[in-house]
């Protein structure tokens, strides 16, 4: 099992803003396409933004223009920038591998967005 943490999560108001962010230790990332997901209450989890290993973001539709995905391999990391948040952007926020690895999955972090 790889230890992926996700973080960053919390409340916030509709039009509010959060970073999350995915970290592991040891040198995970940098080869592989990395990719956020999104799991909403009753639905399956599906990625929301993608990154491949050169650095090309790819955006569901209903998050494009408002979330920006990055990646520092140096530290292993992977960000996303969540702006203009909106009620059904509310959900448990993971990442990991695209395609996923089962291995992969961290605890995940909880957004909410409700006024």
């Amino acid at each position: 099992q790889v230890h992926v943490l996700e973080s960053g999560g919390g409340l916030v108001q509709p039009g509010g803003s959060l970073r999350l962010t995915c970290s592991a230790p040891g040198n995970i990332f940098s080869q592989f396409d990395m990719a956020w997901y999104r799991q909403r209450p009753g639905e399956p989890r599906d990625w929301v933004a993608h990154i491949t290993s050169r650095g090309i973001r790819t955006y569901k539709d209903a998050v494009s223009g408002r979330f920006v995905i990055s990646r520092d391999d140096a530290k292993n990391t992977v960000t996303l920038e969540m702006n203009s948040l909106k009620p059904e952007d509310t959900g448990v926020y993971y990442c990991n591998r695209i395609p996923p690895l089962n291995t992969y999955w961290g605890q995940g972090t909880q957004v909410t967005v409700s006024s």
